[in-house]
């Protein structure tokens, strides 16, 4: 998740931010995930920054869950004068604007880095590179191919509730990447010290913030989100090893990718049998 930083609650358990403003949060991790402004935020001080952006990681799921609204809501109007693939790319395509095509380019990097790269030197020097090679683009490809043909299969009384449920989970899913896997040691930089403060207490209450999508979900079809549960388990444990054992830890586009990935876990269960 190579997004630029910016320049300048539920009782128990609590996500506050000493010497940070409690609003501060929420709006970094809008701000982080999507290009909405956010002005506010030009007000804090570097310090406020700073440890507002290690709280924002818990807010990760509620960003998602507004992302996942635009991008329900637009396909769900798109199909009333459309067929249904046009409407799903005119989704993705508004959704794509409105995050900067954030994860999109996760993966592309990532499909680049562990395709091409033979060990840790040339994974990460892949990861780093802006251009995209042909692991990349086929990666690419075939996951926005595949999360578009999963939306093309919902059944259209799932269709609203399983994108914005698919979006949740997709951001929870990085937060229980960044509890899960530590960043490369060698690494420093801000990422890399705000990932490594995302511990259990953070990761709970990002499962608290993306409870009401997946509880929504849950009332309507309840095998989905815990068929996504499960499926994310066996996921993220093979995710850890492979970071762990090819690069010595997570980076922001090796995030970027399991976000993606939480998202097409959750389709995939949606439209299973």
């Amino acid at each position: 998740m190579s997004r630029r930083w910016p320049r300048s609650a539920p009782a128990v358990p609590t996500d506050a931010a000493p010497g940070c403003p409690g609003w501060a949060p929420p709006l970094l991790a809008l701000q982080f995930l999507t290009r909405l402004p956010a002005p506010a935020t030009a007000r804090l001080t570097p310090d406020q920054v700073r440890i507002g952006l290690a709280h924002a990681v818990g807010w990760f799921p509620l960003a998602g869950m507004l992302v996942g609204i635009v991008t329900a809501s637009v396909v769900l109007l798109a199909d009333q004068l459309w067929p249904r693939p046009v409407a799903v790319l005119l989704g993705l395509i508004v959704e794509a604007r409105l995050t900067g095509a954030f994860h999109e380019d996760a993966v592309a990097d990532f499909c680049d880095g562990f395709g091409g790269g033979h060990n840790a030197e040339t994974t990460l020097l892949i990861l780093r590179d802006s251009r995209i090679g042909s692991y990349g683009a086929l990666g690419l490809l075939l996951a926005v191919g595949l999360r578009a043909a999963l939306m093309l299969a919902l059944p259209a009384p799932l269709l609203w509730i399983v994108i914005v449920a698919a979006a949740t989970f997709g951001r929870l899913l990085v937060v229980a990447a960044m509890a899960l896997i530590p960043p490369i040691p060698a690494r420093v930089g801000l990422s890399r010290d705000i990932a490594a403060t995302v511990g259990p207490r953070r990761l709970l209450f990002a499962a608290l913030l993306a409870t009401p999508a997946l509880l929504a979900l849950a009332l309507q079809a309840p095998l989905v989100p815990i068929a996504a549960l499960v499926a994310a388990g066996p996921f993220l444990l093979w995710f850890r090893r492979l970071l762990l054992t090819r690069i010595g830890g997570s980076t922001g586009d090796c995030l970027g990718f399991s976000a993606y990935a939480g998202q097409l876990l959750l389709l995939l269960a949606a439209t299973a049998g």
